[in-house]
């Protein structure tokens, strides 16, 4: 099917393989002097700003054209709309990035520009193609941790295939199509995610609201009974292990929780990313089913773990103390520190280091309903929680099918055969 396609694309005409070289010019890009780096000005494209299918400027760092006026040739550094751009060393080195802005930018160093003669050779054509080669640019640039690619080697080396150019601009179409559809499944999806966790926060904060009435409070109807956060919980500090001691570090068993462990894993957690050996262990253990939240640097973000396990510096462990494990659901727990962890946020000691006023968190109240209306709480949420959570794992799967989809289809479209000399 793939060769009938291409056979009927071609109707006739020939394939000629050219080196990059022959059918496109470089730009290699200019050295801005970091210590002229601005918050605002001209946008500066740097290596750590190609992510290898466009260019992000999220984090561009930007320059004030009058610091160069000495510099004649600054303009010849411009990136506009459509420009091919190529990461040339750094963990970053052979990336492709897509200039999609309106605005122009400038090429710091160790960023190259593509020129392509547009005479013979499709914008979005080369983009493709380059994309269908990182692994070789990759050989190109030495691989290894030292990585650096020369433009003499990448325009002499690399070849590829020149169909008509009506055979390349329908290649494109067909490419650009996989890719947008990609672009606006994802966006789909996003803002599908954003409305559900926007509707799963407002029924969470109204279910675990409490309501005053005549002296007494009362959560979804049912009374509750206040208690400081210190009257229910254990309180304990988290610690690093001391680094210099090896065995601390060597074949370790024991969950050592990082805010890592969150990002990447969410927030209910049975197993740590890093783990430590026992005799890293000070004293005890934190039990299994208890809360760490942070109330150091990244505040109020907390997780509830179900195995016994250590936390680092930044969390602190709350742990239910005896005569309240009848008492509470550690889900209902878990689900009210989303509460706690705004409080937390507004609560800061900023004099240093971002830190919770601890003496103000333990006398903090926590509301205690009836345990069957803990449970129903906990039902209702946790039912919004695998909604969000399901749309959320499925966004990265949903976005890796396509990405294969759209390279099945590059490599069979750009797999022209090559006659050997």
């Amino acid at each position: 099917m793939k060769s009938n396609y291409i056979e009927k694309l071609l109707n006739g005409a020939k394939v000629e393989w050219k080196t990059l070289g022959e059918v496109c010019g470089f730009q290699n890009g200019f050295a801005f002097k970091s210590s002229l780096f601005k918050d605002t000005g001209l946008p500066i494209i740097r290596i750590t700003n190609i992510d290898g299918k466009n260019v992000d400027l999220t984090n561009a760092k930007y320059f004030d054209l009058s610091d160069y006026n000495n510099n004649n040739n600054i303009k010849s550094y411009a990136v506009n709309k459509g420009d091919i751009l190529i990461a040339m060393s750094g963990a970053t080195t052979g990336k492709i990035g897509f200039y999609d802005y309106q605005y122009t930018s400038y090429l710091n160093q160790r960023v190259g520009k593509f020129i392509p003669n547009e005479k013979i050779l499709n914008n979005r054509y080369l983009y493709h193609y380059l994309l269908s080669k990182t692994e070789y640019i990759y050989i190109l640039s030495g691989g290894g941790a030292q990585q650096n690619l020369s433009s003499k080697n990448l325009m002499e080396k690399l070849q590829l295939p020149i169909p008509p150019l009506r055979v390349q601009e329908e290649i494109v179409r067909i490419l650009d199509t996989f890719t947008d559809l990609t672009a606006e499944l994802t966006a789909e999806l996003t803002a599908e995610l954003k409305a559900r966790q926007k509707q799963y926060e407002y029924y969470r904060d109204k279910l675990l609201t409490p309501i005053e009435d005549n002296g007494k409070w009362f959560l979804n109807g049912k009374e509750v009974e206040w208690k400081t956060l210190e009257e229910i919980f254990n309180l304990k500090n988290g610690y690093t292990p001391s680094k210099k001691n090896k065995e601390f570090w060597e074949n370790g068993i024991i969950p050592w929780f990082r805010m890592e462990d969150i990002r990447e894993n969410g927030r209910v957690l049975d197993s740590s990313i890093q783990c430590v050996n026992k005799s890293a262990v000070k004293s005890k253990l934190f039990p299994r089913n208890s809360i760490i939240m942070a109330t150091t640097a990244t505040i109020g973000e907390h997780a509830l773990i179900t195995v016994e396990h250590l936390s680092n510096q930044r969390f602190t462990n709350f742990s239910l103390k005896d005569e309240y494990k009848e008492l509470l659901d550690m889900r209902f727990v878990y689900y009210y520190f989303f509460v706690i962890d705004k409080r937390a946020k507004q609560t800061v000691n900023t004099s240093s280091f971002p830190s919770v006023q601890m003496s103000k968190l333990k006398r903090w109240e926590f509301p205690i309903p009836p345990l069957d209306e803990q449970e129903r709480i906990v039902s209702i949420l946790d039912k919004f929680d695998a909604l969000a959570n399901s749309i959320t794992e499925g966004l990265p799967r949903e976005i890796e099918l396509r990405q294969k989809q759209y390279e099945y289809y590059r490599d069979m479209l750009l797999n022209f055969p090559k006659k050997e000399n």
